[in-house]
C-alpha cells in the first residue's frame, strides 16, 4: 500500500509521473474516489486502514488521541483501538506479516501497534530509508504473506508551503514517483513484482494552502489498484471511497468477514472474478 498525502486528483492529472502510470497501466484506476468527511489528514488515513468513517472510528481530526477525544470508536479491539486491516489480516492470516513506514509522527496513533510486526518513523519528511526498510521487509518475509504501508506526507508539506498546484506543489509528487519507479525497479530485480498486489491512495486534495472543505479540489482524489486477480487496463466506474481500501485488501487474503461497524465494502469492477 502506497500512500502519499495530499496527493488530490488536480495534481495526479497535472504531474508527470510516467512511474505511477507505468505501474497501474494494466490495473484498475479510479479518478473519482471521494475522502470521507472531514478532507483532513488522520480522519481519511484512519478511514483507509480501518474500513470506518469518523462516525464509526471517532477520529475527527488530526489531534486525535487515544486518552483524549470526543466519541468513543464505535468498535474496539481488546486494547481500546478501531479494528484495523492490520488486525484483521493478522487474525486471519496466521503466518503473514506486517508493516508501517511513515514520517508524520501522528499518524500512527490510531492504530494498534501490537498488529504490526515492524514500524519505521522517519523525520523531516525524508522518506528514502523507508523505502529501503520496506524493500527490505518483503525480501526478508518473501516466503509468507505481508502486508506493508508505505506512506510520505511531503506532497501535502508542499502544499501547505506554496499551495496546491503551486511548481513546488507538483514537483514534489514528481519526487515521490521517480522514488516509487526505483521501488518497483528494485522489486523486479528480487523477483518479487509479478506475485505483488500495488495500491496507491491518499486522504485529500487541497485548495489553495488548506483543506479540510467540501470542494471538488479537496475530496476527489485518486485511488489504484493493480496485481494477480485485479482487473487489467480498467477505470473504475463504481462509487468509491476512502473507507473501502480496507474491504478490498481484505478481499486480496481472501477475508470475508470483518468488523460489523466497517462501512467500507468491496466496489464492483476491480476484481477479474466475479463474487
Amino acid at each position: 500500500m502506497l500512500g502519499i498525502d495530499g496527493f488530490g486528483l488536480e495534481g495526479y492529472q497535472q504531474a508527470t509521473t510516467p512511474n505511477i502510470d507505468a505501474l497501474f497501466a494494466d490495473g484498475v484506476i479510479s479518478t473519482s474516489t471521494r475522502t470521507v468527511m472531514p478532507s483532513v489528514t488522520m480522519p481519511n488515513w484512519t478511514s483507509h486502514l480501518t474500513g470506518g468513517g469518523p462516525e464509526q472510528h471517532g477520529v475527527f481530526g488530526n489531534n486525535w488521541e487515544k486518552e483524549d477525544h470526543t466519541i468513543a470508536p464505535q468498535e474496539m479491539d481488546e486494547d481500546g483501538y478501531y479494528p484495523s486491516i492490520f488486525k484483521i489480516v493478522e487474525d486471519n492470516v496466521p503466518e503473514i506479516k506486517t508493516a508501517f513506514y511513515f514520517n508524520w509522527k501522528s499518524l500512527i496513533k490510531p492504530f494498534n501497534k501490537k498488529y504490526l510486526d515492524e514500524v519505521n518513523y522517519e523525520e523531516d519528511d525524508r522518506y528514502d530509508q523507508n523505502y529501503q526498510a520496506a524493500l527490505d521487509f518483503l525480501v526478508s518475509n518473501q516466503d509468507v504473506p505481508t502486508l506493508t504501508f508505505l506512506y510520505s506526507v511531503h506532497v501535502d508539506h508542499a502544499g501547505h508551503g506554496h499551495e496546491w498546484m503551486s511548481p513546488e506543489f507538483i514537483r514534489a509528487i514528481e519526487e515521490i514517483d521517480v522514488k516509487i519507479g526505483e521501488f518497483v525497479k528494485q522489486l523486479k530485480a528480487e523477483g518479487l513484482y509479478e506475485d505483488t498486489n500495488f495500491l496507491l491512495f491518499t486522504d485529500h486534495g487541497g485548495i489553495g494552502k488548506s483543506h479540510g472543505g467540501t470542494s471538488v479540489q479537496e475530496m476527489i482524489v485518486p485511488w489504484m489498484i493493480k496485481g494477480p486477480g485485479i482487473n487489467k487496463a480498467v477505470e473504475l466506474k463504481s462509487p468509491n471511497s476512502n473507507a473501502n481500501t480496507s474491504a478490498v485488501v481484505a478481499r486480496l487474503f481472501g477475508i470475508r468477514d470483518t468488523p460489523e461497524s466497517w462501512i467500507g465494502k468491496v466496489p464492483s469492477g476491480i476484481f477479474s472474478e466475479k463474487d
